[in-house]
């Protein structure tokens, strides 16, 4: 290459333009116009563009583009009105000679060097936004379902749809999000859901599926391998490619913003021009591209998911569909729809409307708008009730929308979405007591039993008549491939007479000689998937504690003495393989018994014990020698005891089981007890007081809570090379954001703090670099962590802080609540991010912390956290 090459010349710092004029694009054109014969000599052309040329001296290419453009469509638009320009090709063809044929190779080509915008295999400049859907961006969906008619805004939306093969668009499900992003009202945020549903259920019924999977963010129930398998860089590199921006301009945007939504939502406003003009896109449309991506295995599927990324990127139809596929692509669409809210919104949608053609009833809204609020409320609450005991026993909306369209809010629901095997039921779960003395007292006249809590990994195990075994986690995710010597252990365990089965337990690494119990951290140490029986190291028993299917029938309505009484006596214990846990028969009378069982569980190295009901009713025997203890005198009232025995061991049903309650319920209320009935039955995704459970961290003097690092500060001294102290924070479930509820530098060893600065290494894929938006705290430190696990804290006390804003307005009108000397525990493996505790959790503490002393209160309101 010449040393005075453009490239060499580019280099010197004496570089000077050159002397010759920049020429335009007009230019050009109008030299092409010349060759084409328009009447004019190439002279005249050339210098008038030239002239054109020096006139726009300042314009960018794509200024002058549209400048061009312009001039061209009022030539065109001046020839349609008779007036032909010199330059029409028209008017030098031959009489009646047609415009020419982009298509036809064999003619000539248009003059018009625009005048192909936009055809078919032509590489031209489009608008980066397709026509806007001023349809659905107006539809009132935050007002109340009570004068909310959908009828009013359908026929212009299915008109809008129509363009787009009839289907709903996904504008319509923006506008929804839009909505529910700008209030933190949870009456909002349902009623603008329940709006949504019933416009789809009236309006286009095959989007209702998709978009209740959208709005949970989620495109499959947990059992169900459905990942989308996407990293940041996926995210990244679609931005990048479709929004025109390079490395930089997106780590700017990034860094400002916090949040991959926001990111996309602010490159696509100021995107312009693209080479493709986008598809609108539909409800249905993004769902199937996910469900495409969460498929795309093997070799070149990295290539296939990226594509699909791109695609739903490119045809995001303004700035808000942009941020709001992005946050669906990255899972966290922070809208707060959980699942509660979600439950509650199909079963109000389903008692406003219908579909077409369907033959349920639907409640008219004229009455309901003159009921008071509470009354209001009891009306909802049998369709809500009954929504929720179907997802609990059938997690999957696939199973229970389209019974919904088909049936409605009614009994049958839970017929058509009862139990069934292989696939999981939400399991019940215990309720917190902080100390021995709290758990007696909340089973004062009930007989329970007690339960070794051992550390293991709760399983919920199904068989069905033909042998074939699943085994799901606490979180519904299957879990077979990881224990297959629980299922070659399950032919032994069948008793005769045992065809099917849904049994619950808890797997337990144990050493299979000596039966000695191993810690959890043992058993996390066990491959989790293509586990070969022969390449076993860590052995397994499965402590069964509950049995909710027997031989195709459900046994949840059954008291727990009976489903026990079943299990024990129809499975086969193998010692060390498969057994039952150790439990004690007790009541609230023996409570040195209890506290002598829950030592032996300590020392078993168990985290404590659990306590259930055995009975629906309680104890009468109970119920008089607490009468007679609370009279003076010691004599029981005549007119205290309850008549109703305990009951027997017959199939109870729905009626029965409400009549036990309601029994329970005024015979506590006669014995001047406001406690609620506590039922022995199995409730599924419910936390109850029928069952406790009782940890020995509870026991000490500190409690404890598990929350969320989500931040760090560089240590001083020796932890200089470290993360120290560290941010955590609780969980709002409504909304979906975690706020800081106080920093932690004890607890940790060295150990650990090497292993989580390698974790969270600055400016690695687990760290941010700008707060994220979804998180609520006031300071600023050093590093932002991505939430991704959970830790159990102990602390001394919970009090009213200034600085924290976590449960701010649950226990103080203007202040949130804090920790006081929080002390690290354990990663709580066995949690994900949605089991952390709630900003509620951290109220209910303050306040038992209150009436458990209110002599030591201290005067802590206007105390400031370090």
């Amino acid at each position: 290459m010449s040393t005075d090459s453009p490239n060499k010349r580019r280099r010197k710092n004496d570089f000077k333009a050159s002397p010759q004029k920049v020429r335009s694009l007009d230019y050009f054109f109008g030299k092409k116009q010349d060759n084409f014969g328009n009447g004019q000599d190439s002279r005249s052309t050339n210098d008038r563009a030239a002239q054109v040329s020096n006139s726009d001296e300042g314009l960018t290419d794509e200024e002058l583009a549209r400048k061009l453009q312009a001039q061209w469509d009022e030539e065109d638009r001046t020839t349609s009105n008779g007036n032909t320009p010199s330059h029409d090709p028209k008017v030098n063809g031959k009489p009646g000679e047609e415009e020419v044929n982009e298509t036809n190779p064999s003619q000539p080509p248009k003059e018009n060097a625009f005048s192909n915008l936009g055809k078919k295999n032509t590489l031209s400049l489009q608008s980066a936004t397709a026509e806007d859907d001023e349809v659905s961006t107006t539809v009132p969906f935050d007002q109340s379902p009570l004068t909310f008619d959908p009828k009013d805004y359908i026929p212009g939306l299915q008109r809008e749809w129509a363009k787009q093969g009839n289907d709903a668009t996904y504008s319509l499900l923006t506008r929804c999000f839009i909505l529910i992003n700008s209030t933190q009202s949870r009456i909002k945020i349902v009623d603008t859901l329940v709006n949504l549903l019933r416009t789809l259920i009236e309006g286009d019924p095959g989007s209702l599926l998709p978009a209740v999977w959208l709005a949970t963010n989620s495109i499959s129930p947990p059992y169900i391998d459905m990942e989308l398998g996407l990293g940041g860089s996926a995210i990244s590199k679609a931005l990048k490619k479709v929004c025109g921006l390079d490395n930089a301009g997106l780590k700017t945007l990034y860094n400002k913003y916090g949040d991959a939504g926001d990111v996309a939502f602010e490159a696509k406003k100021r995107q312009s021009l693209t080479l493709k003009k986008p598809k609108p896109l539909t409800i249905k449309s993004v769902f199937e591209c996910l469900v495409k991506v969460a498929n795309a295995k093997g070799q070149g599927s990295q290539e296939v998911k990226q594509r699909l990324v791109e695609r739903l990127v490119q045809d995001a139809r303004g700035a808000e569909e942009s941020r709001y596929i992005v946050r669906t692509l990255v899972q966290h669409l922070r809208i707060g729809a959980v699942k509660t809210t979600m439950l509650i919104a199909l079963s109000r949608a389903f008692m406003l409307s219908k579909p077409a053609g369907a033959e349920f009833e639907i409640k008219d809204r004229t009455p309901l708008s003159k009921l008071s609020k509470q009354e209001l409320a009891e009306v909802w609450s049998k369709g809500e009730e009954l929504i929720k005991a179907c997802f609990a026993r059938r997690p999957n909306y696939n199973d229970i929308v389209p019974a919904l369209l088909e049936i409605g809010i009614s009994d049958e629901l839970l017929i058509r979405c009862g139990l069934a095997l292989h696939i999981p039921l939400r399991p019940m779960l215990g309720g917190i007591t902080r100390d021995m003395g709290e758990m007696l007292t909340k089973l004062q006249g009930r007989d329970f039993s007690c339960e070794y809590k051992y550390d293991g990994q709760r399983a919920q195990v199904h068989c069905d008549a033909q042998g074939k075994v699943t085994i799901f986690s606490r979180h519904l995710e299957v879990m077979t491939d990881k224990y297959p010597d629980l299922v070659a252990l399950v032919p032994q365990i069948r008793g005769e007479g045992v065809n099917s089965f849904i049994i619950e337990g808890e797997v337990v690494a144990v050493d299979r000689d000596s039966g000695e119990l191993k810690p959890f951290q043992i058993l996390a140490n066990r491959a989790r998937k293509d586990v070969v029986i022969q390449s076993v190291k860590v052995d397994v028993c499965l402590f069964s504690f509950d049995l909710m299917y027997l031989n195709g029938e459900e046994l949840l309505d059954r008291p727990f003495r009976e489903r026990r009484s079943l299990l024990r006596s129809l499975f086969v214990e193998i010692p060390n393989h498969f057994s039952w846990v150790k439990s004690l028969d007790a009541t609230s009378m023996d409570g040195e018994a209890v506290s002598e069982f829950f030592k032996s569980a300590t020392d078993m190295k168990c985290e404590g014990i659990m306590v259930k009901v055995l009975d629906n009713l309680p104890n009468p025997d109970l119920l008089e020698s607490l009468d007679a203890e609370a009279l003076p005198g010691g004599v029981a009232d005549e007119n205290s005891t309850p008549a109703p025995p305990t009951p027997s061991k017959k199939k109870s049903s729905k009626s029965s089981k409400a009549n036990a309650a309601k029994d329970e319920d005024s015979s506590e209320k006669k014995n001047g007890s406001r406690r609620k009935a506590l039922l022995s039955t199995y409730e599924p995704d419910k936390r109850l007081d029928s069952w406790l459970k009782v940890k020995k961290d509870y026991a000490t003097t500190s409690d404890t809570i598990d929350l969320i690092p989500v931040g760090g500060w560089h240590g001083q001294g020796r932890k200089s090379a470290w993360w120290s102290p560290i941010l955590l924070a609780a969980r709002d479930p409504e909304t979906g954001s975690l706020f800081a509820v106080t920093k932690c530098m004890s607890g940790f060893t060295d150990a650990f703090y090497k292993a989580n600065k390698i974790k969270y290494a600055q400016d690695g894929e687990n760290t941010l670099a700008q707060k994220p938006s979804y998180v609520e705290y006031v300071g600023h430190p050093d590093v932002w962590f991505e939430p991704q696990e959970v830790w159990e804290m102990a602390f001394a006390d919970v009090t009213i802080s200034p600085t924290y804003t976590a449960a701010i307005g649950l226990v103080h009108g203007e202040k949130g609540l804090s920790l006081r000397f929080p002390r690290f525990l354990k990663t709580r493996e066995d949690k994900s991010l949605d089991e952390a505790s709630t900003v509620d959790f951290l109220a209910a503490l303050y306040r038992k912390q209150e009436a458990r002393a209110p002599e030591a209160k201290a005067n802590v309101e206007d105390e400031e956290e370090e």
